[in-house]
């Protein structure tokens, strides 16, 4: 299958700063996945089935093609094992993430020693899923900040509550 790839988050929503990295990653990789990691001490905002399906959909409004989409309730470097992927691709925004990202690396790599990483350099530093949970809270636009996809999700699950 050549150079396969896991792209790992919560996705809680998906943004536009997680497709700038699913962009850079298609173009590198010959396959990757996105693993919706579910934790069963957070809750979600979104969940996960209907984030996967507006991932789904923003992937085939983006023609990227060499990408899955999986939910995982898992060890992020057991699904990498069990997919035959060997590299775990991240997206930095500052070196905080840095930091962060290299401790959780460290156990990966105790987990799964075979696992590199990729850092991806995020263009839109300020975009974070956090960020566009509190401004839909205060009922602002979030429009330039989310696929379109992910939008409609939010219009679906709000109009069905």
């Amino acid at each position: 299958m050549g150079k396969t790839a896991i792209y790992p988050g919560s996705f809680d929503p998906f943004t536009n700063g997680h497709l700038d990295m699913v962009r850079k990653a298609s173009e590198i990789f010959d396959y990757f996945y996105i693993v919706i990691g579910v934790n069963s001490d957070k809750r979600r905002s979104f969940p996960a089935q209907q984030t996967a399906e507006a991932i789904r959909e923003t992937l085939l409004e983006n023609r990227i093609s060499n990408c899955e989409v999986r939910i995982w309730e898992g060890l992020v470097a057991e699904f990498a094992h069990v997919f035959h992927a060997d590299y775990m691709i991240r997206g930095l925004r500052n070196n905080m993430d840095y930091n962060y990202e290299e401790n959780i690396a460290a156990v990966n790599k105790l987990i799964n020693p075979d696992l590199e990483y990729v850092y991806f350099r995020a263009n839109n530093i300020a975009v974070s899923s956090t960020m566009v949970k509190e401004l839909h809270g205060y009922h602002k636009d979030i429009s330039a900040y989310v696929p379109a996809a992910v939008i409609r999700m939010i219009d679906r699950l709000e109009n069905q509550g």
